[in-house]
């Protein structure tokens, strides 16, 4: 039986040609994404911000300013509405209760779904979330040293593993990962909560997998072809670790397409970003992270070796272009 190859074994193309554009592409994306953050801001969930937050369903869209009339009539504080999907569903985030109990806050989710449901016959409670203050002030310290602390720690290990030319690329292109993705929830306004963080800790893991299977196969080639000019060393390297990666990035986003269709909005915001983050973690690993390295001065290992002993045959032209080994 025949094996699914979606990369050929022989494939020979010549990535580091292209990385005056992957690095302006790079750029320019982390600049728009930067941008957009400050300018649009950041749809920050409950978990952050703190508050109740109610969801509403209705038979057909509903109006948000008859909604918002509604509720402020109810007098249970100042409502800030977002519309979820299609439309039909509705998250109204209000102030936590001022008594701060479980009874009060339950007291208000019953007036709400009461009063919504009186006004919108059909409509239909779904969930309601709350976090006080303090707690979403942990959170976001949390959740901000987390995903830092990741960073820092795959590049110190990138740096005492291999080279530290090798945990500055990694850097740079995760952080890059990152920003693009943040930027991605500054534009469409999706609900930033703790699953999103979630999401971007896991963004990371795959990415480090996948930027570390490359270099160690950088490594190993500087080793076995000590002759062979650094560009071709890392052409090489990325298309013998290609195959793999291509196969990696088209299992995972299979089952990230699946989850997106049939996941449900509330699993929504997570799947975009995971789905983001793979494709832009697969471009930086392959266009960014490894070519990187010539900018930052990586050199192929002198050969140490015993005088008398050295090979100074010139590498054979057959193995500076093709993979001998995958």
């Amino acid at each position: 039986m025949r094996l699914l190859k979606l990369v050929r074994d022989d494939t020979n193309i010549d990535f580091v040609r292209l990385r005056g554009w992957a690095f302006g592409l790079t750029l320019l994306l982390t600049v728009l994404a930067v941008g957009v953050t400050f300018a649009k801001g950041l749809n920050l969930g409950v978990d952050f911000v703190g508050g109740l937050m109610i969801e509403e369903t209705f038979p057909t869209k509903p109006s948000m300013d008859r909604l918002r009339g509604v509720i402020d009539d109810l007098g249970v504080g100042e409502a800030n509405l977002q519309t979820v999907g299609d439309g039909r569903t509705v998250t109204i985030r209000l102030p936590v209760p001022t008594s701060n109990d479980e009874g009060a806050t339950n007291a208000v989710v019953r007036k709400v779904e009461a009063g919504v449901g009186k006004a919108f016959p059909g409509a239909t409670f779904s969930r309601y979330d709350t976090v006080t203050g303090k707690v979403s002030g942990e959170l976001i310290r949390n959740g901000l040293l987390a995903v830092v602390l990741a960073v820092l720690g795959i590049g110190l290990f990138a740096i005492f593993r291999f080279e530290w030319q090798f945990g500055i690329s990694t850097i740079v292109a995760i952080v890059h990962d990152l920003l693009v993705t943040l930027g991605f929830f500054a534009i469409t306004q999706f609900e930033l909560d703790l699953t999103i963080i979630a999401a971007f800790l896991t963004i990371i893991g795959y990415s480090i997998n996948d930027k570390i299977v490359i270099d160690d196969r950088i490594r190993e080639n500087m080793r076995r072809y000590r002759k062979m000019e650094m560009r071709d060393i890392i052409n090489l390297s990325v298309n013998e670790t290609l195959p793999r990666t291509v196969m990696t990035s088209v299992t995972i986003l299979l089952a990230l397409f699946a989850l997106l269709m049939l996941g449900g909005h509330v699993l929504r915001g997570f799947t975009a970003a995971m789905i983001l983050g793979i494709v832009v973690g697969t471009y930086s690993s392959i266009y960014v992270s490894s070519s990187l390295l010539i900018t930052l001065g990586l050199r192929a290992e002198p050969n140490r070796e015993k005088p008398g002993t050295t090979d100074k045959r010139p590498v054979p032209e057959a193995e500076r272009i093709t993979p001998r080994e995958r």
